[in-house]
């Protein structure tokens, strides 16, 4: 990784400082080797002069992968060992799993002893697009057919991670020269683009899913504190015990609006029955966008395995990963099923934890989306996400409709077809 960019204006000049470690593979590569992509893009008028026919392929990948949040804010518990008895055997045996999982990411002291912590690791991303061929319906069980194949070498990057108890958390990730930032202050989780404004995520402000990919265990264990366990499963020739949980409804409620209404959001967990970890992390939600006469389906799951632990200040963290992504629209129109599947694998350069001098002060949102939300004053909305058009565009929304990322980024599209 990469922590200073030569100076492009002057061959003499000092080397700039970059706020996010950029892969050597970025600098080594003709396609990324450009004047334009050695810098970050943070405005609308840059990133279309950046990505050209690509930018719908990098708002896809950003907008679902980038910084996705997990179903609803962790609760956090005095201690992780709790009582097993008096539960129901589903609830049980999910919470005898978790005390292992706890003892072997390192132990309850370990977990309690980190207040803060520091990630910075690099990235590869690719999408592709999958529809339903020959007009023939999905529900009649035909084979889907490719129907292009996007960005196939991947889309290079890296991200830097910060995060401080409890809900506490602030990310940059830059992708082929396109930064995006998201955070939460406790109370409000947000981010920003290159191709709009500052915005607020519906609901309440929800830890990011990047933190539970074996990142945060304690996060990971107050997560799955209220699960069931449904079985056992063998993923990659791994046996693991499999937690589900589900969103309560007053999340769900809270993160619809009138146009889209968020019918479910479930987590499983495979915890290896061997080491103890978690081995892969996987979630699915369902949305509807009301349209008349209408009403369009999406559908979105992501399967992340866990990969390569260290033990770091005694305390087992994931080096690596894998993440899939399918995103799924369906509704009344057969023809009009499209499956589009993503991937982004990852690994981790630096960890630390008990960052000194990191106060809450440092997750404090965007002075913008601060000013807009007092003023009362609208604010840029994301442009719609271009599946099928190349062209960045935006409109007007306030504060307050603003969604959360991934049902923001499908009503948005939506909204895009009706126009």
């Amino acid at each position: 990784m990469r922590t200073l960019c030569p100076n492009l204006d002057r061959e003499d000049g000092l080397e700039t400082v970059l706020e996010v470690p950029i892969p050597e593979e970025m600098f080594a590569s003709p396609k990324h080797r450009t004047r334009h992509n050695m810098k970050y893009h943070t405005d609308e008028k840059s990133a279309a002069s950046v990505f050209g026919s690509r930018d719908a392929e990098i708002q896809l990948l950003l907008g679902v992968v980038g910084a996705p949040l997990i179903p609803h804010p962790i609760r956090s518990q005095h201690s992780i060992n709790t009582k097993i008895n008096d539960h129901p055997i589903e609830a049980s045996m999910a919470k005898y799993i978790v005390q292992q999982y706890v003892a072997a990411a390192g132990g309850e002291g370990a977990l309690n002893s980190i207040d803060s912590m520091y990630a910075m690791g690099k990235i590869k991303m690719v999408a592709s697009e999958f529809s339903a061929g020959d007009g023939m319906g999905l529900n009649k069980g035909n084979m889907m057919k490719i129907k292009s194949v996007k960005n196939g070498s991947g889309e290079m990057g890296g991200f830097v991670l910060w995060q401080k108890r409890p809900d506490l958390w602030s990310i940059e990730l830059v992708v082929s020269g396109c930064k995006i930032s998201a955070g939460s202050d406790g109370k409000v989780a947000w981010r920003q683009t290159p191709w709009h404004h500052s915005h607020a995520s519906r609901g309440p402000a929800r830890p990011l899913r990047r933190s539970l990919q074996g990142l945060d265990p304690k996060s990971v264990a107050n997560l799955f504190s209220t699960s069931i366990c449904i079985g056992e499963k063998t993923v990659n020739e791994e046996d693991c015990f499999v937690l589900k949980l589900e969103a309560e409804p007053s999340s769900l409620k809270a993160r619809s609006s009138s146009k889209v209404e968020v019918m479910r959001h479930t987590v499983w967990g495979y915890f290896s029955q061997r080491t103890g970890l978690l081995f892969q992390l996987e979630d699915t939600h369902l949305l509807r966008i009301k349209a008349p006469g209408n009403d369009v389906f999406w559908e979105t799951t992501m399967e992340s395995l866990i990969l390569d632990y260290r033990t770091i200040d005694g305390v087992n963290i994931a080096h690596a990963g894998r993440t899939s992504v399918s995103l799924f629209r369906f509704g009344e129109n057969t023809e009009g099923h499209t499956r589009t599947r993503m991937e982004e694998v990852w690994t981790i350069e630096e960890v630390d934890f008990n960052i000194k001098g990191l106060s809450a002060d440092c997750f404090l949102p965007p002075s913008d989306l601060m000013k807009e939300d007092e003023m009362g004053h609208d604010v840029n909305k994301k442009s719609r996400l271009g599946f099928k058009t190349p062209k960045i565009r935006s409109c007007r929304r306030s504060v307050s409709k603003i969604m959360s990322i991934d049902e923001e980024d499908l009503e948005d599209y939506e909204a895009d077809e009706e126009s």
